[in-house]
């Protein structure tokens, strides 16, 4: 669990990054070299290449090199662990807010 825990806050702090956060919204459409996303933002590219190493230690995003240029591909796979943490943090609140609804309407539930 504490492993698990520690690949989710990894995954979080790196979608933390709104410039990172719109890489992985481009990348959702398709694989992009570097250069390519480094364009829609007012940086510099060793400044963007900061928010790919964040992305590819994460494991949200891996790079393939072919000559000079670099490819950006999204990791459908790790974004699971965002759906999967969201999920369990879904049903934790169903469940406490199920209890809280038959504790309002329900007089057994109110009184021991």
């Amino acid at each position: 669990m504490a492993q698990y825990s520690a690949e989710v806050d990894g995954v979080f702090v790196a979608l933390a990054d709104p410039t990172r956060r719109d890489v992985i919204r481009r990348l959702g459409r398709g694989p992009a070299s570097v250069g390519d996303l480094a364009r829609g933002f007012p940086m510099t590219l060793p400044s963007f290449m900061k928010h790919v190493r964040t992305l590819e230690a994460t494991g949200l995003i891996h790079t393939v090199k072919s000559g000079r240029v670099r490819t950006c591909v999204l990791n459908r796979d790790r974004l699971a662990l965002v759906d999967g943490w969201l999920d369990e943090q879904r049903r934790i609140w169903e469940e406490r807010t199920d209890r809280l609804e038959r504790l309002v309407t329900d007089p057994k539930e109110r009184h021991p």
